[in-house]
């Protein structure tokens, strides 16, 4: 879990970046998590941009917290269709 301080430092970080997913009218299906999972496995951080059609099973909010939770990450920021996770590095 990141501090406040680490929060707010990805959050000022990414709000400049292009979201690398996008989750279209399947949903949040295995797949979409595999993806998320494996770049959060090489960047820690990842930006993800919801299309309306995504959000008819349920708010951003709600698929946010369903992709963080299969992948083991934290929610760092929701902004309209857009979210920002983050997972630290696993060690092994």
């Amino acid at each position: 879990m990141p501090t406040q301080r680490q929060r707010l430092r990805i959050k000022r970080e990414m709000s400049e970046e292009k979201p690398s997913i996008w989750i279209g009218k399947n949903g949040v299906t295995d797949e979409l998590t595999e993806e998320v999972s494996n770049q959060l496995e090489r960047t820690q951080t990842v930006k993800i941009r919801m299309q309306k059609t995504a959000l008819k099973t349920g708010s951003a909010t709600d698929l946010a917290r369903e992709i963080a939770d299969k992948t083991g990450s934290s929610i760092i920021d929701i902004r309209g269709h857009s979210l920002t996770l983050y997972r630290e590095k696993r060690t092994s």
